[in-house]
């Protein structure tokens, strides 16, 4: 008998470890497997830890590549990292003075951009910062040292140069230095400038300098106006400075709406949507937080709020921001809400020393690093999975089909707010206004929480509205009885 509880007890036991590592698989890594925190921020901007929504599969530095059968070196201080329409993917390598050309696997080299023909001389490049691919295949570089933005076609002839912007609202003496581009739909070139800080500089196709796209209005309290007007000048002079927000990163989605990142000190919102007004139209959700990290806990560096270096739009309003300051992605969706989390700062595969731009390459994410000069590649997890599917579906209208995603993203993580809410929006619309309530505590959205409380309580008053009709007409009439019976009573009363 002691023998077979034994053998109840250890089979329990191995029951419960396969259970355990059936559900880190499930999630794609174990705690252990990957070399940073793993989180979000609940309604009140609390910590909770959740499963890992990308994991890192693989980096690559230069020297791991070929071209003609000879290795093309290491990467020096790269800056930009883009995808074409094509899938081809062209790396800033700045500091070899080249453009690297990848394919859509990141395993060879298809050419490499030092040179180009202008007028028949051969034109070299000069520390080229950002690239960018339009729909049509033009490759535009801004080649910054040159201080110049170089379009070339898909075959690498020259198109286009832009240099040497003219305009009254330019200061005299401006020295344009593109550091990034970008291009939309209709070849309108957008550059973020050294020590441009009026917006984003915007070029019409024939290379004219047109104005500023996006600026950032410094708001000055009361107060500082009121301390500055008694100041000296000397003390005025030390004070800070209210100039604009510099942008930093910059992208284009499908339908051309600008990402733009840049870096404030309150750390609120890194990233802005801009519209082809130059006006900010981005959902700021529920917290309306698109700040990453706000918390300032930490020492040098690692003190303070986020700073969005770079952004890419992905994919059924999906973007993610990449963080210098702690070495972080952040994701939100199309309504402003938090994601996920990953990323770190380190020397572990899968952290970083200078992130500097990121970028989504068929389903994964690859964030080029300027100091290890290398690109360090993500995969998705059945957690992140989920989620980027469900965001999606509920983005195209489909939030009954996304009720099994969500279900199974509670599974993963009970405390997934995002999760709750989004199958109370699909309670919501199916008209099961309870189920909703319910759902949508959990996810601690009020705004919704708010319209299936009204639903529901105009379904009640629909649904027993005879009852309560009935109900009225019974009382109306007990009373005037009872009034007629008091009349009657005190008449008999006073006859006695």
């Amino acid at each position: 008998m002691r023998k077979l509880n034994r053998l109840a007890r250890l089979s329990a036991l191995l029951l419960t470890v396969v259970m355990i590592i059936s559900q880190a698989a499930a999630t794609g890594a174990r705690a252990d497997d990957i070399p940073y925190d793993t989180y979000n921020y609940d309604y009140r901007e609390y910590i909770h830890y959740t499963p890992a929504a990308y994991v890192p599969n693989k980096i690559l530095y230069g020297k791991n590549f070929t071209f003609d059968g000879l290795t093309i070196g290491d990467f020096k201080t790269p800056q930009d990292m883009c995808k074409s329409p094509t899938g081809e993917v062209y790396v800033a390598d700045t500091g070899n003075n080249r453009v690297v050309v990848l394919d859509n696997d990141l395993d060879e080299v298809l050419s490499i951009i030092t040179t180009f023909d202008n007028n028949g001389k051969e034109d070299k490049l000069n520390a080229p910062y950002g690239v960018c691919v339009s729909e049509k295949g033009n490759i535009y570089i801004a080649d910054s040292k040159n201080k110049r933005v170089v379009v070339l076609d898909p075959n690498h002839n020259l198109k286009q140069i832009v240099s040497d912007p003219k305009s009254e609202s330019l200061e005299e003496g401006f020295v344009f230095t593109p550091y990034k581009v970008a291009v939309d739909y209709a070849d309108r070139v957008y550059v973020i400038a050294q020590n441009m800080f009026e917006g984003i500089m915007v070029f019409e196709t024939d290379g004219q300098f047109t104005g500023f796209f996006g600026t950032i209005s410094v708001k000055i309290s009361l107060w500082e106006k009121f301390w500055r007007r008694l100041a000296t000048k000397e003390e005025r002079a030390n004070q800070k400075l209210f100039i604009p927000t510099e942008f930093t990163g910059i992208d284009v989605d499908p339908e051309g709406f600008i990402y733009a990142t840049n870096i404030t000190d309150d750390g609120i919102q890194g990233v802005r949507r801009l519209n082809p007004s130059g006006q900010d139209v981005i959902k700021k959700g529920e917290n309306e937080n698109l700040g990453g990290d706000l918390q300032i806990s930490g020492t040098g560096d690692y003190y303070g709020p986020s700073q969005f270096t770079d952004v890419v739009y992905r994919d059924k309003g999906i973007y993610s921001c990449l963080d210098r300051r702690r070495g972080r992605i952040f994701t939100y969706d199309h309504e402003g809400n938090l994601l996920y989390i990953f990323g770190g700062l380190g020397t572990q595969v899968g952290t970083f020393k200078m992130p500097v731009a990121i970028e989504q390459i068929t389903d994964r994410i690859c964030v080029l690093d300027a100091t290890m000069g290398a690109i360090i590649s993500f995969r998705v997890t059945e957690y992140g999975d989920k989620i980027n599917t469900a965001v999606g579906l509920r983005f195209d209208g489909d939030e009954k089909e996304a009720v099994a995603l969500w279900n199974r993203v509670l599974e993963l993580d009970e405390n997934n707010e995002l999760a709750n809410t989004g199958i109370g929006k699909a309670y919501l619309s199916s008209g099961d206004y309870e189920s909703a309530m319910k759902y949508l505590k959990l996810g601690m959205n009020r705004d919704y929480y708010s319209i299936a409380y009204k639903r529901y309580r105009n379904n009640v008053l629909k649904n027993n509205i005879s009852y309560f009709l009935t109900g009225a007409v019974v009382l109306i009439l007990a009373i005037v009885l009872f009034r007629k019976y008091r009349k009657r009573r005190k008449g008999v009363i006073d006859d006695d």
